[in-house]
């Protein structure tokens, strides 16, 4: 199909990928979380819309930029790190300010920026760009007329097979949160993990070799 190999086992793999715990999945629990499910199925979309830059990325080839240049690769991965270490000191910050009566609630973020941090999560990490080029080609038939397109093909099943997964997280994320809440102390412990998170994340985004 468009010319591709052994799409099953494509789409198989990509299952598995998508529900490997990341930045993507503690970004959406996160919002999900704090917000509702409604907050937490925004985030999913807009890691799917970040997922879209990587796709056309991958299908013009950019990413073979992060690929082999060191400059660009290291850019992009300290840009990425400091924006999760960012979020993980922000949700971190926000437990000093929290009431005995709000113990777990945080300053609501409008859907655009929801949908912008997302985003950004998701465009900031180099990772995903050299997953894209690595794991795509494997699945483009040497027969296929145009590969671009077929690149676009592949990288759009694998997305759209992600932000369902990443939208069922969300809700399942938004219901767990909602009994936490009942436990003002396991919700503050919760949310600081959370923060923790972000920022192991970032640290290790960022001491991470191509």
């Amino acid at each position: 199909m468009l010319g591709t190999v052994d799409l099953a086992v494509f789409i198989m793999a990509g299952l598995v990928l998508n529900i490997t715990p990341g930045a993507d999945m503690l970004y959406i629990a996160n919002r999900s979380a704090s917000q509702g499910t409604n907050a937490g199925i925004i985030a999913a979309l807009g890691i799917g819309a970040g997922c879209l830059f990587h796709i056309v990325f991958a299908a013009l080839g950019l990413s073979v930029v992060l690929a082999t240049s060191a400059m660009a690769f290291t850019v992009v991965k300290y840009a990425g790190a400091g924006y999760l270490i960012y979020l993980g000191l922000t949700t971190i910050s926000s437990l000093r300010s929290s009431t005995a009566i709000e113990t777990t609630a945080v300053v609501p973020l409008s859907p655009w920026k929801i949908f912008r941090q997302a985003i950004l999560i998701n465009v900031l990490n180099p990772k995903v760009a050299l997953f894209f080029m690595a794991l795509l080609p494997q699945f483009v038939s040497q027969q296929a007329t145009h590969p671009s397109i077929t690149f676009l093909f592949l990288g759009c099943v694998f997305n759209f097979n992600g932000t369902i997964v990443n939208v069922i997280f969300a809700v399942f994320s938004s219901k767990i949160a909602a009994k936490l809440r009942q436990n003002t102390a396991l919700g503050k412990v919760c949310k600081a993990a959370v923060g923790s998170l972000f920022i192991g994340l970032g640290v290790r985004l960022a001491l991470v070799s191509r």
